[in-house]
């Protein structure tokens, strides 16, 4: 049997998951979000840091109430434990042949694909002319490790066991019309129809009670009008000028800005949020992080519609 070499050194390293824990939290400068990302509790990651720091023999946080901040020690490690997970993300996503998949499929509810996703598909195209895009339009839960999808946007709240998980934007929802309607004020709401749309989790968008009650208006019925079982319909319905809905402002953004339909006045209640979610394997593949960047550049800063702020 051969001897070991004894000239090749040994890394002297403390374990590789507090190393891991400790540059998520890092980074975040969250347990909380650490842990979400990493698909574990925060608890397991203060044991994990506490580990590291038991090892180091020295403190790498300061725990301050509701916030964490990196002491000297730990401002000094962050970056080089960053850039070696970096290297390391590089190196694996190298190992996979970009021709792998036919296309990466992009999994969203029938809502978001028809009005956030299907408008810019052209621009993927042309940002990304190397890649194909699939889209899944569907209401269900895609189960991502399945293989049916590869990306996903859900709104919600974000607690996502097993998936790299980030935040996209904030969920914004208002009244909605046909600019033809004249809606201008709440005495004009008495003469356009309500459009409903019947979501299969009710909570997640406010209703036209609910939208009255924070407007603190009365003695409009609630009840009446159009009722559709697909918000793409009820949608339609408003911007062919069949009444007012209350809908998303910001799946709505592009009808906004176009001006075929209004936001005349508020308020405007806020909802979940949209999340960004893949798998630990899908994204180390460089189409599928091309997916994930053009939904960030998707979900990125852009005007306020008519009647907000």
């Amino acid at each position: 049997m051969d001897k070991p070499d004894s000239s090749i050194r040994r890394r002297n390293l403390p374990p590789l998951a507090a190393l891991r824990a400790f540059e998520a939290a890092a980074r975040h400068l969250s347990f909380r979000k650490a842990a979400e990302e990493l698909a574990v509790t925060p608890t397991a990651i203060s044991h994990q840091i506490r580990l590291l720091e038991s090892v180091l023999g020295l403190s790498l946080f300061d725990r301050h109430i509701r916030r964490i901040s990196l002491t000297g020690a730990g401002a000094q490690l962050f970056p080089a434990l960053r850039d070696g997970l970096d290297s390391f993300e590089r190196a694996i996503a190298d190992l996979y042949p970009r021709s792998r998949r036919q296309a990466v499929t992009l999994t969203a509810t029938a809502f978001f694909t028809a009005r956030r996703l299907v408008p810019a598909l052209a621009d993927f195209r042309l940002r990304y002319p190397q890649f194909e895009l699939r889209l899944h339009a569907s209401d269900d839960v895609v189960d991502l490790h399945a293989g049916v999808a590869d990306v996903a946007v859900r709104y919600g709240g974000g607690h996502y066991p097993g998936l790299l998980s980030e935040p996209l934007s904030q969920e914004r929802f208002g009244l909605v019309c046909n600019p033809l309607l004249a809606v201008s004020g709440p005495t004009d709401l008495a003469r356009v129809p309500l459009i409903h749309s019947e979501w299969r989790r009710a909570d997640w968008q406010p209703d036209w009670p609910t939208w009255l009650r924070k407007a603190g208006l009365s003695g409009i019925d609630s009840r009446k009008g159009l009722r559709f079982t697909d918000e793409n319909h009820a949608v339609d319905a408003a911007i062919a000028g069949q009444g007012a809905a209350i809908s998303s402002l910001v799946l709505l953004e592009e009808q906004l800005q176009r001006g075929l339909l209004t936001n005349p006045f508020g308020p405007v209640l806020e909802g979940e949020r949209y999340h960004l979610l893949t798998t630990a394997e899908n994204a180390a593949c460089e189409d599928v992080r091309a997916v994930m960047d053009w939904l960030r550049r998707l979900s990125g800063p852009k005007p306020l519609p008519q009647g907000e702020g």
